[in-house]
This record gives C-alpha cells, structure tokens and sequence, in this order.
C-alpha cells in the first residue's frame, strides 16, 4: 500500500475511533451518577476515618459541567474499547488476507480482557493511594480534595494501566502482520523487562513495592507468554516457506538434509 492510501487509512480509522468514542460518551454521560459515586467512594471511605475533613471539592461554577464531561469521555473510551481496538488492529493489518483476517477476533478476545484486567488492577491499588496521600495531612487540617485533579488522577492511571496490558496483542499485531519478527523481541527482553518495571514505579500511586511487583510481574509474564506465540507463528512460517522451496523469513535456506535415496549429504563424493 503506498504512503498515500496508508494516510487515507489512517484518516478513515481515526474518524471511526472518533464516532465510536462518541456513542460511548453520550452513553456515559447517561451513566455518569453512578459511575461518579463509584470513583468517589475512596474518598467517602477516607471521610469515614478521619471525619468531615475530608471531602470532594468542585472549586469554579462550571467545575461540575466540566468533570461530568471529563467522566463520560473517559467511559466512552472503557465502553468502545473493542471498537477502536478493532480499528487498531484493521490499521496495522490491511494487507493480510482474508483468512489471516480471522486473526481480529483473537486480537480482540485476548485485548479487552487484557485491557479491562489492567483497568481493574490499577481501580485495586487506587484506593490505597488515596489513603496514603490523605493520611500524611495533620488531624488538625482539612483535606478538600480538588475533583477535576483528583478524578484526573484516577481516569489516567486506570487507561495507563488498562493501555500497558495491551501490549502483549500489539506485539502479536505486529508479528503477525510481518513487521516485527519473534527474534527481535526476544533480542530486547531485557529492555521490556527494565520498562515494565519502570513503568509500574511511575504508574503506580503508592510507593510500596509490593503494588509496583503487582504490576509489573503480570506485565512481563503477558510479555514472554507474546513472545512464545510470535515464535510458533514464526516457524509455522519458515516451514511452509522451506516446503516450497523459498528462503525462510530471515533470507536463509533450509539445509537439504541426506540424500533420501543414496542416504547422503547432497554434494557428497
């Protein structure tokens, strides 16, 4: 596909994750009450230990308009998550044939569980850091917790979380669609390894270590379990490459093996 229909892809698949994201907005602005007293609830639990001095604050008069857009938004990306991963991968693998095209439902039935698994991972570990950041002001203060900073908060780290489980299927996208080969990411499993853990030092809200293992251990177990798969796929394609004779995928040959009738090596005197 040459550059200029890859941007006329791109350009028709961003619209798409758009149009897709709006439906999903509007259906999260009609559950945005509930949805708000579930994000909210670590802080009425924070109230509940140290009394009245702690409390959701919306500051400005159009603050509570503002964090309601913000939320449906946020829903609309959780709500359309198998749309706009469907659109991904239909970006990254025009050129598969029809029958390679069945990869999608693999794609989509190993990522939004994944991307949900790590949503809900990091909706564990969001609590906990609420209490820790509240329990350091003094008893003698009162503790009004801005509601766009705080809500922010929440929403970037459950999609960075939600986003990093991900990464398994984009590595099987891409192998699978001929761009990157297995041997390239086993060449770089130390440096996934080092970023995992770098990301759940930063992604995670609290300082302990037992939340950033939590976090980073699933992340590089999806990452070898990957791995494997693009190695099956890999040989699966070298071997029907050397059965009709054409070079494997790295531009080498199949040894030829003894002679079957003479029982040995081709050339052998």
């Amino acid at each position: 596909m040459p550059l200029r229909e890859h941007l006329r892809e791109l350009r028709r698949r961003t619209v798409l994750i758009a149009l897709g994201l709006v439906v999903g907005a509007v259906a999260g602005w009609l559950l945005y009450e509930p949805v708000f007293d579930l994000l909210q609830q670590p802080i009425l639990d924070a109230a509940e230990r140290r009394g009245p001095r702690v409390s959701l604050n919306f500051q400005g008069i159009a603050t509570a308009f503002d964090v309601q857009v913000k939320v449906s938004l946020f829903l609309g990306v959780l709500l359309t998550a198998p749309w706009w991963m469907y659109q991904l991968w239909a970006f990254i693998t025009p050129g598969l044939t029809s029958k390679e095209r069945r990869y999608a439902v693999g794609f989509l039935a190993a990522g939004v569980p994944l991307f949900f698994a790590g949503a809900a991972l990091a909706w564990w570990a969001v609590p906990n850091a609420v209490h820790l950041f509240i329990d350091f002001a003094p008893d003698s203060t009162t503790n009004f917790v801005d509601a766009q900073l705080y809500l922010g908060f929440v929403m970037r780290v459950v999609l960075a979380f939600g986003l990093g489980f991900l990464l398994p299927v984009v590595m099987v996208a891409l192998n699978f669609a001929g761009l990157v080969r297995a041997r390239t990411w086993l060449a770089a499993w130390r440096w996934a390894v080092l970023v995992a853990f770098v990301f759940a030092a930063i992604a995670t809200p609290t300082p302990d270590v037992v939340t950033m293992l939590a976090v980073a251990i699933p992340i590089c177990l999806l990452f070898f379990a990957a791995l494997g798969v693009c190695l099956l796929h890999d040989r699966g394609i070298d071997r029907s490459l050397v059965a009709q004779g054409l070079p494997r995928l790295d531009g080498t040959m199949a040894d030829d093996g003894p002679d079957r009738t003479t029982g040995t090596a081709p050339g052998a005197a």
